[in-house]
């Protein structure tokens, strides 16, 4: 077997500059993300120390990070309690799509694109980054807070969304038929659909398959579901995140508790990877044209996510200091936004020049406004506390 001299130097730097990166983060008590943003920024396409035998390896590791994010997070929650979260918030997702859509709808037509790069703008707006969002929760110990179950519903409510989007948004800008359009929209949605009652109705038999006395097969078991339940979950044009998600919603007790220490190495290698992997996607030379407009539209988007995210948990009767949490949690743009860029093959067109500098920025002011925005409450033990639970903290 050859091993790369090239890939191999380039990745031990890689990591040895996060451990600074990190280190110095949580020195000041900051999460670490807008530093690894910055960090495949500088070493990306155009920075100041390119790394091009690493771009595969990053490329695939991102995936798998995001993959493990939302699957651990999946773990902290129970499949009945989410359930009710999403009845509650179905107002919320309405809410979050008019605020957050629109402007970037407005945006494409301010900039003369077409018919295509307005949905697709509107689509970069609307969504924010399950992967970020469920770091900086981990990061800042906000995972038991009152308000996590109304940031995560909304975040899955928005991968519901996406299932009918992406399939709309990948015909037009093929050139297909309206019919083929909402065909996969439906599809899409009927598959999620399906599989979230199968979780709900037969999810706890699936602790007892993963279940073994040796870590080596739970993690195997854990890692194979996940990863099936990711593929077929782009399959259907639905978010890889929500599969994993899914996954770790339907494991519970012992299982769950396992899984969580077993993952939590790999989960935090591979998440460095993933945001080292959103600054490397992004040529710092390309970012001034369209950077004026850009901030203009961070900053309405900024403010319409907080609004939402009040809104969210405002329902689950939350109090200011968590509202502010729950808004700034969900600014954060991130991997999403940038495929919905590729998936319209726009990446060079002029929604590209303005979505590209546009995530680039939510992602760093994300973790930054959430970390200002009051300090969370550690509940480690937040699996199986009941949704209808009265507020604990405000």
């Amino acid at each position: 077997m050859h091993i790369s001299a090239a890939l191999l130097l380039e990745l031990g730097l890689i990591f040895l500059v996060l451990t600074v990166m990190g280190a110095a983060a949580r020195r000041f008590g900051f999460s670490p993300i807008p530093l690894y943003l910055l960090t495949g920024l500088a070493l990306g396409d155009g920075g100041i120390a390119p790394i091009p035998a690493a771009d595969d390896f990053l490329e695939s590791g991102a995936a798998i990070g995001v993959v493990l994010l939302l699957l651990t997070l999946g773990l902290e929650f129970s499949i009945a309690e989410f359930a009710s979260s999403l009845k509650r918030h179905m107002p919320s997702a309405v809410v979050d799509l008019i605020l957050n859509a629109t402007p970037g709808a407005v945006a494409g037509w301010l900039l003369g694109l077409s018919g295509v790069g307005i949905l697709a703008l509107a689509g970069v707006t609307y969504i924010s980054s399950s992967g970020i969002i469920a770091r900086l929760l981990g990061d800042l110990g906000r995972l038991g807070n009152r308000e996590s179950p109304a940031v995560l519903s909304v975040l899955v409510l928005e991968d519901f969304a996406m299932a009918a989007y992406l399939p709309v948004l990948a015909v037009w800008a093929a050139g297909g038929s309206p019919v083929e359009a909402v065909l996969g929209s439906a599809l899409a949605i009927a598959a999620l659909s399906a599989a979230f009652a199968i979780s709900y109705r037969w999810g706890h038999h699936l602790g007892h398959l993963i279940a073994h006395p040796d870590n080596e097969q739970v993690l195997l078991r854990v890692l194979g579901l996940t990863l099936t339940m990711a593929a077929l979950a782009e399959f259907i044009h639905a978010s890889a995140a929500v599969g994993a998600f899914l996954v770790g919603l339907t494991l519970t007790g012992e299982t769950a508790e396992r899984a969580r220490k077993l993952l939590s190495p790999l989960r935090d290698l591979f998440a460095a990877v993933f945001f080292v992997a959103i600054g490397f996607s992004v040529n710092p030379g390309e970012l001034i044209e369209m950077l004026p407009a850009a901030l203009l539209l961070a900053f309405v988007t900024a403010a319409t996510k907080v609004w939402t995210g009040q809104f969210a948990a405002r329902r689950d009767g939350v109090g200011r200091r968590g509202q502010w949490r729950a808004g700034t949690a969900l600014i954060a743009r991130g991997e999403f936004s940038l495929v919905i860029i590729g998936l319209a093959g726009l990446s060079s067109d002029a929604v590209g020049a303005v979505a590209m500098p546009y995530v680039l920025i939510l992602a760093i002011l994300g973790p930054l406004a959430t970390r200002f925005a009051g300090s969370g409450l550690r509940n480690p033990s937040r699996r199986g506390t009941p949704a209808s639970s009265p507020p604990t903290h405000p």
